[in-house]
């Protein structure tokens, strides 16, 4: 069964609010003469302007590196991509090889876990991974809205905030938004997703 969720009612405000975020988005990615409308392919995105880091933070470790991790232990990054001057709302992907794979909160056993999402719809585990090697689940555990709170899943039941930090030290929350009430958001290469993942300007 999967975790329960506290859901609360979108209210007009603030589904009016993220409606104008991805218009203010759409509309400097024309400006800026980005092609958007292959939206369906997200693998295959163009390369972004600047590339965000994603971290986790961890008192006792500070900020560590969040990554998608292969069957065989193999390592890529995940990274926030602004590709256009805005930078309240970013998209969270996974460089993997050549490709650009989505990430995405989906649907898995007991827990909306944190995963990139291949084109022949196998999945990535996103680990917090401390220095000494040691691996956290993300996952997204409570739902505010639109918003879904997504954290490192430590130990003794505690958990910790991602973030996605620019260049310049720039800092916006990582969470899951969804648009719909159902529990499946989309399918993505035969994947279930609960929600899309994006990072957002902290308020």
């Amino acid at each position: 069964m999967i975790r329960s969720i506290k859901t609360l009612k979108a209210t007009p405000i603030m589904a009016f609010v993220f409606i104008i975020i991805f218009g203010k988005a759409q509309i400097n990615a024309q400006e800026l003469g980005i092609d958007k409308t292959n939206t369906h392919k997200p693998e295959t995105e163009l390369p972004p302007d600047v590339l965000w880091d994603v971290k986790a933070y961890m008192p006792e470790a500070k900020l560590i590196k969040v990554k998608a991790v292969d069957k065989a232990g193999n390592l890529y990054a995940i990274k926030g991509l602004q590709t256009y001057d805005d930078t309240s709302l970013l998209d969270i992907k996974c460089l993997y090889n050549e490709a650009v794979l989505p990430v995405k909160l989906v649907i898995s056993d007991n827990s909306y876990a944190l995963k990139a999402i291949k084109k022949d719809g196998s999945v990535l585990d996103v680990k917090a991974i401390t220095d000494n090697g040691e691996q956290f689940s993300i996952q997204g555990i409570q739902r505010t809205g639109n918003t879904v709170s997504i954290r490192v899943m430590g130990k003794d039941n505690k958990t910790f905030k991602v973030f996605a930090i620019s260049p310049e030290g720039n800092v916006n929350d990582v969470k899951g938004i969804k648009m719909l009430r159902d529990n499946i958001e989309t399918v993505v290469n035969g994947v279930k997703v609960y929600a899309h993942v994006k990072a957002l300007h902290q308020e």
